[in-house]
């Protein structure tokens, strides 16, 4: 199917739905920063042919949806996780199963918290607890903080923010798996090509929290999956255990030398598992 842009409270958002609406809905919501090629077309298909009617959607100041003035975002946290909200309204789905990464995964949880009568279940991949579980989590390794330290990219040099994005995947990817430079080179190369202003998806960096649920991650009620890399540098395996036991129910799908994010390597893993927990 083709790319759709919606409308809600004068805010375009860019979508793109796979299979046939009549299957089960699983909403994909991605990180901050990333736009919604990260969710793979090959990924997207895999659990289309598994019978799910599957959305994925640009952010705010990410691909073809709205942007804005890079360095003054007109929005918060909260809004984007609302903006979920309304790519289900504009497809007349009452309620999806949500599966998120990274941030992506946070508001996922916050969905959930906010509102629970659209969510039929979550998988939260690669991601952290959205509110405080009451125990010290590890902070991301040296290898991360190191990246982002030195890291030096010119947001009006297209070439300059594709190397810097290429270093921050392989970066993610963690060291313990070989990492497919020519492929993450493309999917770069056709993000930064497809964005209104690339620049302005580091305003994800400068949200508010905004108005966010109250309750307690353990008041979730919806069937939930995590699924963490054994290796994932910005999240250690320990932020996925800790969300695991703070919501009731919950299991946990560890990927051994897994970094941050859904690697090509771990498609058919993580998809199955996905189509196993929706299969409810």
């Amino acid at each position: 199917m083709a790319e759709l842009m919606i409308e809600t409270n004068g805010v375009q958002l860019c979508t793109e739905p796979f299979g046939d609406p009549a299957d089960p809905s699983i909403l994909l919501v991605m990180g901050v920063g990333g736009s919604m090629l990260w969710w793979e077309e090959g990924f997207c298909r895999m659990l289309a042919d598994g019978g799910r009617f599957v959305i994925r959607y640009d952010h705010r100041d990410t691909g073809r949806s709205v942007t804005y003035e890079p360095g003054h975002p007109g929005y918060t946290g909260a809004d984007l996780v609302a903006d979920a909200v309304h790519v289900l309204d504009a497809y007349e789905i009452p309620g999806a199963h949500v599966v998120g990464v990274s941030a992506g995964g946070a508001f996922a949880q916050l969905l959930a918290l906010g509102f629970s009568e659209r969510v039929r279940s979550l998988v939260l991949i690669s991601t952290s607890p959205a509110k405080s579980v009451g125990r010290s989590l590890p902070p991301a390794t040296e290898r991360y903080h190191e990246f982002q330290a030195s890291a030096d990219v010119d947001w009006s040099d297209r070439a300059s923010v594709v190397e810097y994005l290429i270093g921050s995947a392989r970066m993610l990817a963690g060291c313990e798996r070989p990492f497919d430079e020519a492929a993450v080179r493309e999917l770069v190369r056709r993000d930064v090509e497809r964005a209104r202003n690339i620049a302005s998806s580091e305003n994800h960096g400068l949200l508010a929290e905004g108005d966010v649920p109250s309750a307690p991650l353990s008041s979730i009620r919806a069937p939930t999956l995590v699924i963490h890399g054994a290796a994932d540098p910005m999240f250690p395996l320990e932020h996925g255990q800790a969300l695991a036991d703070e919501i009731p129910g919950a299991g946990l799908l560890t990927l051994p030398g897994a970094g941050h994010g859904v690697d090509r390597a771990d498609w058919t893993t993580i998809a199955r598992a996905v189509l196993a927990h929706t299969a409810a």
